[in-house]
């Protein structure tokens, strides 16, 4: 499990490049048609947003399945922060 980038380093800069990360999860919120998981390492946090009928209904389903701590890597692209 190589990562690219740490879950503390990704900035702006980063938008609309594929990154690998690895970290424990430490929050999952089930919002309708998207899956939010919180991704942790020891450099931070990331927010990781698995949209319905962008990601497989099969990825989808493996990251319900996922619990507090367990450890993942993901490979993805950057998006910028939904605003509230």
């Amino acid at each position: 499990m190589l990562r690219s980038h740490t879950n503390g380093e990704l900035r702006q800069e980063n938008v609309g490049q594929t990154v690998t990360l690895v970290g424990w999860v430490q929050r999952t919120r089930d919002k309708g048609g998207i899956l939010w998981l919180d991704l942790r390492d020891r450099y931070g946090i990331t927010q990781l947003a698995l949209e319905e009928g962008v990601e497989s209904e099969e990825v989808r389903a493996q990251a319900r399945e996922l619990g507090r701590e367990f450890v993942v890597s993901v490979t993805g692209k950057v998006a910028e922060r939904y605003s509230k």
